[in-house]
């Protein structure tokens, strides 16, 4: 099996382009100990010690490295992992993450379509942030940011709609809200 890589601009990213699909569709980034139970080779990459983070698309795995840590070790420990993981056969996001991933793109088309039209009228506009347990988290900018209405606008507008098409989401909140 021949893995190719290529270096970029950044002498801590390689990209790793193996000769089948990683994903079936979409991209997954893993940069923390909570994103990587989503994914056993992003997993099975970070326990090689070394490695920041992972950007994977349907053709490439994009591995930005610790400063410190060195390509010559690294790289022939990565295309081993990627060899063992596309051998087993095994999903490179486990089910659950792979659903998230689906009820996101539903729900950031249903808010491209048919929400955010509306919402620009009024000089606003509403981006989507997360999807977490069933809470869509989004943020509400332009003049939609202050206004009185916007959390009757999220409630009866938004959450509306989203529950209406997407079974998973039981809510929605503005996360400058969360944050405040």
């Amino acid at each position: 099996m021949i893995i190719e890589t290529q270096p970029t601009p950044d002498n801590n990213v390689l990209n790793f382009f193996p000769p089948q699909p990683i994903l079936k569709s979409g991209q997954a980034e893993f940069v923390d100990a909570k994103s990587l139970r989503k994914s056993p080779l992003a997993e099975h990459i970070f326990d090689l010690g070394g490695i920041r983070s992972l950007f994977i698309t349907s053709d490439m795995i994009s591995v930005t490295k610790e400063e410190k840590a060195s390509w010559e070790e690294l790289k022939p420990q990565i295309l081993a992992e990627i060899m063992d993981h596309l051998s087993t056969g095994e999903a490179t996001l486990t089910p659950a993450a792979e659903k998230d991933d689906n009820v996101v793109e539903q729900i950031q088309g249903l808010l491209n379509a048919r929400i955010r039209p509306a919402v620009k009228q009024d000089g606003g506009d509403i981006v989507f942030k997360d999807f977490k347990d069933g809470i869509v988290y989004v943020e509400m900018q332009g003049s939609c940011k202050g206004c009185p209405y916007a959390l009757v606008t999220l409630k009866e507008g938004v959450e509306k709609i989203l529950k209406t098409y997407i079974p998973e989401v039981r809510e929605v909140r503005n996360q400058s809200q969360e944050e405040e």
